[in-house]
């Protein structure tokens, strides 16, 4: 039975890690290599990796998708939509992609002059699926060695964990002073039960 709980606790861990690396910011040394917009059918049940149509406009399942193509250091190729998150979840507030499409078509260079770029996003990219994560901003770098230390994700995780340990302290009073008396009066009333039954 030990397992069960193990294996319980387990694909709880694996949905909060898996929900949350989703949701936090990720950030990515790149070079873009172009822009463009292409007409996405969103009605498939990858609909909920996309965020709502832009700020304004009417919710539909086929719509323009913005898409900034890159390039990393290493030559591998990267994919990043570029949405208005509006107010909904997660809560980056963003309401400026057409700007942020400018800005990406702006820094857009050749491997012979590269501009280095570090794309903020959130999301993953699975090619298998149409999924691409979605480019919250923008900000040029001198080089691709930029240090890149996640400040923001540090602070959110620690908040996270002080408002888990506060819930938790929470729960122990009110174990303490209203389940634990419970139980012990049950089973003194259980004890007593007993004793008259079998006549003590």
């Amino acid at each position: 039975m030990r397992w069960v709980r193990w294996s319980v606790l387990l694909l709880i861990a694996l949905l909060v890690g898996g929900f949350l690396h989703y949701t936090l910011p990720g950030r990515d040394v790149v070079r873009i290599t172009g822009t463009e917009i292409i007409r996405a059918d969103l009605s498939g049940w990858n609909r909920m990796f996309y965020a709502r149509s832009d700020t304004g406009n009417t919710e539909g399942t086929n719509r323009d998708l913005r898409l900034i193509n890159t390039t990393r250091p290493d030559g591998r190729v990267s994919v990043y939509r570029n949405e208005d998150t509006g107010f909904g979840w997660p809560p980056y507030f963003k309401l400026d992609s057409s700007n942020l499409h400018a800005e990406a078509a702006d820094l857009t260079s050749t491997s012979a002059s590269p501009q280095w770029v570090v794309i903020t996003h959130y999301g993953w990219r699975m090619p298998a699926l149409s999924i691409y994560p979605n480019a919250v901003a923008i900000r040029a770098v001198d080089s691709p060695e930029v240090s890149l230390f996640p400040w923001l994700n540090i602070v959110i995780l620690t908040l996270l964990a002080a408002l888990l340990f506060v819930l938790w302290r929470l729960w122990e009073r009110f174990e303490d002073r209203v389940i634990d008396p419970v139980v012990d009066g049950v089973m003194v009333r259980w004890a007593k039960l007993k004793d008259r039954v079998s006549g003590r």
